[in-house]
């Protein structure tokens, strides 16, 4: 059995909604028996299960504390996948239950908000050295933000190529404890949480060197976007598979930055101009580690 953790200290970024749809999307895909555990106090998933007319996916009540013998219970008991959702803001639990996962979904809202609180999860995660993924939740199409953050997620590590894109129908569908796949099967909405899944269930199948976690599917028929595709030969950690059983996806290199930038993207000082080569370069959360460029004053003299 292997375990999914969705974990993000920042509220709202669609940690609940997001474990649920993948849940489901696993059930239906054949990789149950799926069980679903929620772990934050607010009680939103539970809520949600107990409103859903469908027996699966099987949802687990138990205690933080007790969270690995129930994992160790449900294992014995034959199933496969367990996605856990967990609290927002509260560290100590996060980290707790981060400790059971084989990977960490850290759903990202593409704001500059969003990106400054990335760096506490990441932390969490480096500590117990699990891997992560990052996804791009609730983007708004074609806007340039959404890039822009794609950008930024991949200083911290891998990003997700599928974006899931804020629409009115993944709240309401959650209403009455359906998932937007099964209430708009033919939706936009739905294809992206399918593609998500096969990303996910890819992933985890080198990471634990499962050739039978491969999914089938055709890598044309598979949306990659060029900012926000992963390195998958840069990308550490990951177990190295027989050729012949990876799904080859051909994609062209990524863009170290946003097209709608230019080049490089400065930060302007007021009275200030730019000499010389040094240049820095925007960067959200923790880890922004770009020279600070050389500054002249009005009269020419470096500063």
């Amino acid at each position: 059995m292997y375990t999914i953790v969705t974990a993000s200290q920042k509220g709202g970024s669609g940690k609940t909604t997001l474990s649920g749809h993948l849940a489901v999307e696993a059930d239906r895909a054949g990789a149950g028996p799926v069980a679903l555990i929620d772990t934050d106090p607010q009680g939103s998933l539970a809520q949600w299960w107990n409103a859903r007319a469908q027996p699966t996916p099987h949802f687990v009540k138990v205690g933080l504390l007790d969270l690995g013998e129930a994992l160790t219970h449900l294992r014995k008991a034959g199933f496969r996948l367990a996605v856990i959702d967990t609290p927002p803001a509260i560290t100590a639990s996060i980290s707790h239950v981060v400790g059971f996962a084989d990977l960490v979904i850290i759903p990202t809202r593409p704001s500059p908000h969003d990106l400054r609180a990335v760096g506490a999860t990441v932390d969490i995660a480096e500590r117990h050295e699990k891997p992560v993924i990052f996804v791009l939740n609730g983007a708004t199409a074609r806007a340039r933000i959404t890039g822009e953050s794609a950008v930024a997620l991949s200083q911290h590590g891998t990003v997700s190529p599928v974006t899931i894109h804020h629409r009115v129908d993944f709240a309401a569908s959650m209403i009455d404890g359906r998932t937007v796949g099964e209430v708009v099967p033919n939706s936009s909405s739905a294809r992206e949480i399918t593609q998500l899944w096969l990303y996910v269930q890819g992933k985890l199948s080198r990471l634990m060197r499962d050739p039978s976690l491969i999914p089938e599917f055709q890598p044309e028929t598979f949306p990659v976007s060029s900012l926000l595709i992963e390195d998958e030969e840069g990308d550490t950690g990951e177990a190295e598979l027989p050729e012949e059983t990876i799904p080859q996806l051909v994609v062209e290199p990524p863009p170290l930055v946003s097209p709608h930038t230019g080049p490089e993207r400065r930060i302007n000082p007021p009275g200030t101009r730019y000499s010389g080569p040094e240049r820095r370069t925007v960067a959200f959360g923790r880890r922004a580690t770009a020279a600070y460029p050389r500054l002249v004053d009005d009269t020419g003299e470096r500063k």
